[in-house]
């Protein structure tokens, strides 16, 4: 797979401050890439680099086999943490300002707008105030204004904020529709199940180092401990309890079920497959729960950060 960006060995200081050290990340083409770090981190100075708001003091930024260049803002579509709409201006007198700077004609940043203030249920608020919506009203334009040009790469900096439920799952299908049409996102965020629904590749950025970085999938292989959650249900909880353990570590289980009288974690031992640990379950009881653990974003994120 190609990749559309690509930051090599990126640093950045602001006086005796490091916000980036020697930073490297790849984004592949057509993918929505996690750039995952704690408050501080230097997630931010990396997505101003790349927007090209300030320069690194050392390494290069790639976009599309190209050195990163000033006319390459046409190319990135840019939705920040903290948003940055006129509150006095009319909705589509705004929209259609900031599409033209965008490089799109009057005619067709009119037509695309009016494509997706009907998609979004919003065709009412062309002549409204900004500081007359609410904040997730005003996020919905704020994406809309993002998106609009149609540019090769999307970056999203906790594009939710501001959303109840309904509107911040409708945002994601848009996000997902928009890189199954093409599209290449960079998705910053701390909440790490929108990382489990989005996400195909990360990167976790901590105090201005590079600490984790790949395919979501592979990293939750490498992290997992080969544990399985299990619910039994047996008349004699003491005695198959007394000889799980003889033959497996077992650790206290706090997963929801209904009609389960025993609830384990057991961890494979490393002879064994998980086809062995069920053939032996169920001949000591009634299995109704078999699911392997498999560590979260947020398991991760949490590991990762307190281990560097």
């Amino acid at each position: 797979m190609s990749n559309l960006l690509v930051a090599n060995s990126v640093s950045k200081s602001f006086g005796n401050f490091k916000a980036l050290n020697n930073v490297s990340i790849s984004v592949p083409t057509g993918s929505i890439f996690g750039l995952l770090g704690p408050n501080g981190a230097g997630k931010t100075t990396l997505i101003r680099i790349i927007n090209q708001i300030t320069m690194p003091d050392e390494g290069s930024v790639m976009l599309d086999g190209d050195a990163l260049q000033p006319h390459h803002i046409q190319d990135i579509g840019y939705l920040p943490e903290e948003r940055g709409l006129y509150k006095s201006m009319k909705v589509g007198e705004q929209a259609l300002y900031l599409a033209q700077l965008k490089g799109l004609s009057k005619s067709v940043a009119k037509e695309r707008l009016k494509y997706w203030f009907d998609k979004l249920d919003i065709g009412d608020w062309w002549n409204k105030k900004i500081q007359e919506l609410s904040k997730g009203q005003a996020q919905k334009i704020q994406f809309i204004v993002t998106v609009l040009h149609q540019p090769k790469l999307l970056i999203f900096d906790e594009p939710f904020s501001g959303f109840d439920p309904i509107n911040a799952n409708l945002i994601k299908d848009e996000i997902l529709q928009l890189r199954d049409e093409g599209a290449t996102v960079i998705f910053s965020t701390h909440r790490m199940e929108s990382v489990e629904e989005l996400c195909d590749h990360i990167a976790l950025i901590h105090e201005s180092n590079k600490i984790l970085d790949g395919k979501l999938t592979d990293i939750k292989r490498q992290f997992k401990t080969n544990t399985f959650e299990v619910g039994l249900q047996t008349d004699n909880i003491n005695e198959v309890t007394r000889l799980i353990k003889d033959k497996f570590e077992v650790f206290p289980a706090t997963f929801k079920n209904l009609n389960d009288d025993l609830k384990l974690n057991i961890k494979l031992n490393a002879n064994d497959t998980s086809n062995d640990l069920l053939s032996f379950l169920t001949s000591k009881a009634e299995v109704h729960h078999f699911v392997e653990v498999v560590p979260s974003a947020n398991d991760i994120f949490i590991q990762t950060v307190k281990n560097n």
